[in-house]
């Protein structure tokens, strides 16, 4: 398979790479895409070959990466996001009903889903895991996506 980024003999562009971003903690995801930028870049990733989607929050994730997917095309694509505990059972809802739609599509599709979705107790936690002391896991998920992306046969991203 051709490394992320490169054209293959059966096609003349490159694969493209998608990402989906969620507004709701729109501070923490803009820190989570900076690191999924580095990484592209430090893969060789044009920027062009990147579509970057936003969605309201981490609830809507999986339906834009759906849509996404479905088109067809993609390498690889990263969900980011941060869900912060609360007082309520929504923190466990949201994050677990938005990982298992992700899950989904990467099975359904056979394209590799970088969750680079947060679930942390509090905004601290997330503000560390999205470029401070414990690494940008924007980063993290968007070069798990990519290696598991190469480890693949080549195709297109559609639904076999």
């Amino acid at each position: 398979m051709s490394a992320p980024g490169s054209a293959s003999s059966s096609r003349a562009v490159p694969a493209r790479i998608a990402i989906v971003a969620s507004r709701f903690n729109e501070n923490v995801s803009r820190r989570l895409l900076a690191g999924a930028e580095q990484c592209l870049r430090e893969r060789g990733i044009p920027a062009d070959v990147v579509d970057v989607r936003w969605v309201a929050g981490a609830w809507e994730l999986p339906v834009m990466a759906r849509g996404l997917l479905e088109r067809g095309g993609y390498q690889a694509l990263v969900a980011l996001g941060a869900v912060i505990r609360g007082e309520t059972a929504h923190f466990e809802i949201i994050a677990g009903e938005s990982a298992r739609g992700l899950m989904a599509l990467t099975v359904q599709y056979g394209v590799p889903v970088g969750f680079g979705v947060l679930t942390c107790e509090t905004l601290a936690q997330a503000l560390e895991r999205s470029g401070g002391a414990a690494g940008n896991k924007g980063h993290e998920a968007t070069a798990a996506a990519l290696d598991a992306a190469a480890m693949l046969p080549a195709g297109d991203g559609d639904p076999g």
